[in-house]
């Protein structure tokens, strides 16, 4: 079945209004213009300054921290063009907050991720864009459509020409061996897990180190970096397993909440790559290297509005651009 082609309008939030411009600029469009303003009570007003009428609208704004902000921002964006006449509304969510709330861990706990999903559809979504999902099982919550692309590839591409001798992928738990394995095929390297056991008082520990970490470099991949206790955890099992100093990081959304950078230097690490799905500030203390996926989601918006297969845009977008922050 094929959807008519309608003019697309790209809007954008406070979360990243960069990476929006960017889109939009690989796209050769403007960013439809918006006020969006903060209230002294905290509340939050929407205004497009232009029509959106039988237009294809999407809406570029990852839920990052402060979420709930930034949630909300996105959810009267949306408002704002469904009640504009917007032909459809695709969102753009680059990191898809609250994703880690995917299933109760104790009783009378709520599935927030199923309850942000609910509440995007009763808005008025027509699709999903995002990136590198927490869990696959996010994309169940929704009846829409949803896109879920990864940045593997455009990370991959960044790292190998930074690679020490003798290094290996490592994946931080289980939950995370399906992406390290596609870095480890991409990179052409051995890989390594790590089993984690939950001790008293909910705390986790790393257990077991599965494969050969002695003498080796290691670079450890996760879908997130927020607070850095899952890498520094890594860190100090690797390195009693006989790993070389040097830890490499690569993560999809840099987070890097309260001292999350501090422990990543003190842990030993040495370079993290990470991508613009949130605003990255760099830091004096940390070598950061940032890879834009804007080519990755304009590759996404070009093919929905070519009626083109959009889970195509991973593959087929190896073009990426970096910088480093030192």
């Amino acid at each position: 079945m094929q959807f008519a082609v309608h003019e697309p309008a790209i809007l954008a939030g406070t979360a990243n209004a960069a990476l929006a411009a960017a889109i939009a600029d690989r796209l050769g469009l403007g960013l439809s213009p918006c006020r969006i303003e903060r209230f002294p009570d905290g509340e939050i007003g929407v205004q497009l300054l232009a029509p959106v009428r039988h237009k294809t609208v999407f809406v570029v704004q990852p839920t990052s921290p402060p979420v709930n902000d930034h949630l909300i921002e996105l959810l009267a964006l949306i408002d704002a063009c469904r009640r504009s006449a917007a032909a459809r509304i695709v969102v753009v969510v680059p990191y898809f907050g609250y994703a880690r709330a995917d299933k109760r861990h104790r009783r009378r706990e709520p599935i927030t991720a199923r309850m942000v999903a609910e509440i995007l559809e009763a808005v008025g979504i027509d699709q999903l864009v995002t990136l590198d999902l927490h869990t696959p099982q996010i994309e169940g919550f929704f009846h829409v459509p949803v896109d879920s692309l990864t940045a593997v590839p455009v990370l991959s591409a960044a790292i190998q020409e930074r690679l020490p001798e003798r290094t290996v992928v490592v994946s931080p738990d289980s939950g995370r061996v399906r992406m390290a394995t596609e870095y480890a095929h991409r990179l052409r390297l051995p890989l390594i897990v790590l089993h984690k056991q939950r001790q008293r008082g909910g705390e986790t520990a790393i257990t077991h180190v599965v494969g050969e970490a002695c003498d080796r470099a290691c670079l450890i991949i996760d879908d997130m970096i927020a607070t850095g206790g899952t890498i520094v955890e890594s860190a100090h099992a690797l390195r009693d397993a006989g790993a070389r100093p040097e830890i490499l990081v690569a993560a999809t959304h840099g987070l890097f909440v309260e001292t999350a950078v501090t422990k990543l230097v003190e842990a030993g690490v040495r370079l993290v790559f990470t991508t613009d799905t949130v605003p990255q500030a760099g830091s004096d203390q940390l070598s950061l290297e940032v890879v834009s996926v804007a080519p990755l989601l304009a590759s996404a918006v070009q093919r929905f509005v070519a009626n083109e297969s959009i889970s195509r845009a991973s593959s087929s977008s190896t073009a990426c651009s970096r910088r480093t922050d030192r």
